[in-house]
């Protein structure tokens, strides 16, 4: 088993940046990859973005690539996700997830991925104008 405390989010302004961190422990290894994924009221969720945690290797949605990034400290097994330029679609609720035998962000993200993530509880990011 891997669990996930994530912190960060709250409310936003239209606008400004948002900072999402997520630690990793438990049965983890070097195989890992962490991402978040969100799902605001109504949709379905969507990754966001993913890192192979050991080689860094990232891949973002097309709806945040460009104002999204996401980095680990190894050390710590911990992922950080900032974005900016935030706008109403951004608010949802945000979820850390985590895969071992992942070994690129991209699959974290696939449907293969997501059947094999542990998650987080979920923050809530409310982006107001």
């Amino acid at each position: 088993q891997v669990q996930l405390m994530e912190w960060g989010g709250g409310s936003v302004q239209a606008g400004g940046s948002l900072s999402l961190s997520c630690s990793a422990s438990g049965n983890i290894d070097s195989t890992m990859c962490m991402g978040w994924f969100r799902q605001a009221p109504g949709k379905e969720r969507e990754g966001v973005a993913g890192i192979y945690v050991r080689g860094g290797t990232t891949h973002y949605a097309v709806s945040v690539r460009g104002r999204a990034a996401i980095s680990r400290d190894t050390d710590k097994n911990t992922v950080h996700l900032q974005m900016a330029n935030l706008n109403a679609d951004d608010t949802a609720v945000y979820y850390c997830a985590a895969a071992l035998k992942c070994y690129a962000g991209s699959w974290l993200l696939s449907p293969a991925g997501v059947d094999s993530a542990y998650w987080g509880q979920g923050t809530q990011v409310t982006v107001s104008s």
